[in-house]
């Protein structure tokens, strides 16, 4: 052992290890309690706290929620439940509220059937605690046997001991919390999310009404034109979800929906199909979204595929020389609510975001096999729509595999040269890799001039792709720039598809900032959303900003990016209207003028122009597309990393995102109209 490494591990010692007690754990990291600390994990932590109130509800003693924004940024949560214990803890000699509220782990979801809770969404039992620990400041009331009991805490640390402060005929819970802005990265929320989660929250638990009061006076850009107050209440439950779902889109039949409760814990799920390609199924877990699905879900699919097969098989739908129908055949176009609830679930991480219990996996699949064969069985006419709707899908498939496979074959062949009209980049690593899709030939030679050939690779488009939001499979892959752009991307699509042998982590869109641009940009997102949702989850999808106007005044050049910045930057260089006017009398053509006049001009004005010289000219060009700008340009202002300004498209909100392009993209024109009408008023920068 050498000297230096000799002394270093004798001052590494016993008292250099940190140990973190309470909450402070939280505040180190708190990526690991609620994910992020962007906007999603704000929303987290009202999540977190509504939980609590639903667990309530689910164990039968709440029926309403309400959830308030104030103005000053904090929120508050209140239920009619039983409130939250305040008598003396047997082990933290503290009150059970200050216990739950600053103790990781302390809640009354631990115990078995003589427990506080027999199923709730709030398994770890950190959720409030780590809410608190994440706020400058909470405050909690409780309301039970007749008193109005209250504790403040400052960034988890009680202020004074729980104490009552009045009477009350009420009973219940209020939480006000202000999430800490030394932890987030910033305190505003987003109403059309919040609403979102909290109408799902009263679809899936039937009787109970939550209630949203926006008391702000300054809200986020989206929300301006929504409403202040919202009550969901739904009877219907996962059956009305499902129907909510499908309003927008062709469904076949009615809502298929049963429950029933298991040893292993109870089972509810609601089927509808329609028309469309594509499939819809959620899954929850006590109320807990699960995005990455999990047992539940995997124990629902494998039963659909067996007793719609075992039901055609036996109606002779399949004849014996057919195949079965496959797991993609039976949920093109179906839409679907699996909702369980254990007593004990196991979920990954915090944020559970998938299911384990390997015993739901069971539990969902007898109670699929055993009630839906029922219903099939009592609605033959519904079960003839959806054994139809399946075998067309079928048909389509063995159509598309064999126009798959063609664009799967080309690849191979074309091998190392890939698509023809694809200028790729030489670094091989994917990580550092980018493919900027343009619209047009003009803009995509600009940018393969403009591009850094290392890790740039440029696909340019001709004219728009195919609404993949319309056709099947086989029909989007005989369309040639979406075949191009699938060979690119090098993940094959369908049944093959492999997203580990994808060439690019960064998919940038990069279209006018015109009408056509906007459509263009909308099918290429829409195809994404379809048949690469992977990109969307993992971030790989980008939208690129292209400048709207540069500005000239001298030698310093300006790009502005909207109305307001050309706007802002003009009352920066203090320019006044009749120099405006002067500038924009040559808009498309920008020069570069000092304040000196050439010499030749200077000969002929004389000693007159030196005492007082001319004032900068402003010039401006509004770019009409890419295609106008160089590739020096468009490199300086839209591809250099140092410089340039991309969207990151992401899946935040996945069933909002499937409505909006149902209604933009689908065949129905009715809810297009709406919606165009709804927000015509409110759309910037329209090109007419």
């Amino acid at each position: 052992m050498s000297p230096a490494s000799s002394k270093s591990s004798q001052s590494y010692t016993a008292e250099k290890i940190q140990v973190l007690e309470g909450l402070e754990p939280v505040r180190k990291r708190p990526g690991m309690y609620i994910g992020s600390t962007d906007q999603r994990g704000l929303h987290h932590c009202v999540y977190e706290i509504v939980d609590n109130s639903i667990d309530e509800a689910m164990a039968g003693h709440c029926d309403h929620i309400t959830i308030t924004l104030h103005n000053d940024f904090s929120v508050s949560v209140e239920d009619n439940g039983r409130g939250i214990p305040v008598d003396i803890h047997p082990k933290t000699k503290k009150s059970a509220l200050e216990t739950v509220l600053t103790v990781l782990h302390a809640g009354g979801k631990f115990g078995g059937d003589d427990s506080g809770y027999k199923v709730s969404g709030g398994l770890h039992g950190v959720g409030s605690s780590v809410v608190n620990a994440l706020s400058s400041f909470m405050k909690a009331e409780v309301y039970r046997d007749g008193k109005i009991h209250m504790q403040e805490y400052a960034r988890g640390k009680p202020k004074a001991d729980v104490k009552a402060v009045g009477k009350t005929e009420k009973r219940g819970t209020k939480i006000t919390f202000l999430p800490d802005k030394e932890i987030f990265d910033t305190l505003t929320m987003s109403l059309t999310t919040l609403l979102g989660h909290f109408r799902q929250q009263a679809y899936l638990t039937r009787g109970i009404t939550v209630s949203v009061l926006d008391e702000r006076e300054k809200r986020p850009e989206d929300d301006k034109v929504l409403p202040r107050l919202y009550r969901f209440h739904f009877e219907g439950g996962v059956g009305a979800y499902v129907r909510h779902l499908n309003e927008q889109k062709q469904p076949i039949g009615e809502v298929i929906w049963f429950e029933k409760e298991t040893e292993e814990g109870f089972v509810e799920v609601a089927i509808q199909y329609n028309q469309g390609f594509q499939e819809q199924s959620i899954g929850f877990a006590n109320n807990i979204h699960t995005t990455e699905g999990g047992t539940h879900i995997t124990g629902f699919k494998a039963a659909l595929t067996r007793t719609i097969n075992a039901y055609a098989r036996k109606e002779s739908l399949l004849k014996e020389k057919d195949d079965n129908l496959t797991a993609d055949d039976v949920r093109e176009g179906l839409v679907s609510i699996v909702s369980v609830r254990l007593k004990e679930p196991q979920f990954e991480g915090q944020t559970k975001s998938k299911l384990g219990n390997a015993e739901m996996k069971t539990a969902v699949e007898t109670v699929v096999n055993e009630k839906f064969a029922e219903y099939l069985e009592e609605h033959p006419s519904d079960a003839r729509g959806v054994i139809g709707k399946c075998l067309l899908a079928a048909r389509a498939r063995i159509a598309a595999r064999a126009a798959r496979d063609a664009v799967i074959r080309k690849g191979a062949l074309e091998g190392m040269t890939l698509p023809g009209k694809l200028a790729d980049c030489s670094s091989k690593d994917p990580s550092h890799s980018e493919l900027y899709i343009v619209e047009g030939d003009s803009a995509g030679g600009s940018a393969k001039q403009g591009r850094n050939r290392e890790f740039q690779a440029i696909l340019p488009l001709r004219g728009k792709i195919l609404n993949v939001e319309q056709a099947r499979l086989d029909k989007m892959l005989a369309n040639n720039e979406i075949k191009s752009l699938i060979i690119a991307m090098g993940v094959g699509v369908g049944e093959v598809k492999d997203m580990t042998k994808l060439r690019y982590h960064r998919i940038v869109i990069m279209t006018d900032a015109d009408v056509d641009g906007a459509h263009i940009r909308t099918l290429l997102l829409t195809f994404f959303y379809r048949y690469f949702p992977e990109l969307l989850e993992s971030g790989y999808l980008y939208i690129a900003q292209p400048p709207l106007f540069k500005m000239a005044r001298g030698k310093d050049v300006r790009y502005a990016f909207s109305d307001g910045e050309r706007d802002g930057v003009l009352k920066e260089w203090g320019v006044g209207a009749a120099e405006l006017e002067e500038s924009e009398q040559g808009e498309d053509a920008v020069q570069e003028e000092t304040e000196e006049a050439t010499a030749g001009e200077s000969l002929k004005k004389g000693a007159k122009d030196k005492e007082a010289p001319r004032p900068k000219r402003v010039n401006i060009q509004r770019y009409k597309g890419l295609g106008e700008m160089n590739p020096s340009q468009l490199w300086e202002t839209t591809m250099d990393p140092a410089n340039r300004i991309m969207q990151r498209v992401t899946m935040e909100d996945a069933e909002a995102a499937d409505a909006v392009f149902t209604t933009l993209m689908g065949s129905e024109v009715a809810p297009r109209r709406k919606f165009i009408q709804t927000h015509a008023k409110g759309v910037k920068n329209l090109d007419i």
